[in-house]
């Protein structure tokens, strides 16, 4: 689907320089002298790259939609991660690297969503929060019930957050997935 330069929106997922990139920030800019432009910040899809482009309202777009796939996590396979898709049930593999720090939070049969550009996965999206045990913290002290106050805790996937002083070893608690902080205790 092609978009005029100016139309160019954040979230927006575009085909430019023979590659595949999504608008981080645009800035509408109507200078004194000139036509209008769209300054965009883009960022690459495949190797993270950053991109800062200019384009101008006369200038058309290719804007690209992604196919969204619902897949299961099923295994570690060394390098690699596999996935089923729900609703056919292939699986596909994909690289650590790929997937990154999402890797941390994978659980045995977690639904997950692949993001898919002509057959092939371009990212990939876990729940925003999963229960996870606390392996080791350090024990409640007495009188140290400030409403404010944290102690550190590693969770049972090796990951150091910092919870309530009333949460122990062996209970479950919410974590947030995009920076690993305490949501709350598990029902």
């Amino acid at each position: 689907m092609k978009i005029n330069g100016n139309e160019i929106k954040p979230g927006n997922i575009i085909e430019h320089q023979n590659g595949l990139w999504i608008a981080v920030k645009c800035h509408a800019v109507k200078p004194g002298k000139g036509g209008a432009f769209n300054q965009v910040e883009l960022k690459n899809l495949v190797d993270g790259r950053k991109l800062n482009e200019r384009f101008r309202s006369s200038e058309t777009i290719e804007k690209v939609r992604l196919e969204q796939k619902d897949h299961t996590y099923l295994y570690d396979n060394g390098d690699t991660l596999a996935f089923m898709d729900t609703n056919t049930f292939e699986q596909v593999e994909l690289a650590k690297e790929f997937v990154g720090d999402a890797q941390n939070y994978l659980q045995d049969g977690m639904n997950v969503t692949i993001n898919f550009h002509q057959e092939r996965p371009i990212d990939l999206s876990i729940p925003d929060q999963v229960v996870l045990e606390i392996a080791d913290t350090e024990p409640v002290v007495k009188g140290q019930t400030a409403a404010n106050s944290f102690k550190p805790a590693t969770l049972e996937n090796g990951i150091r957050t910092a919870v309530p002083p009333f949460v122990g070893i062996g209970e479950k608690i919410v974590v947030s997935t995009t920076d690993g902080s305490y949501v709350k205790r598990a029902d």
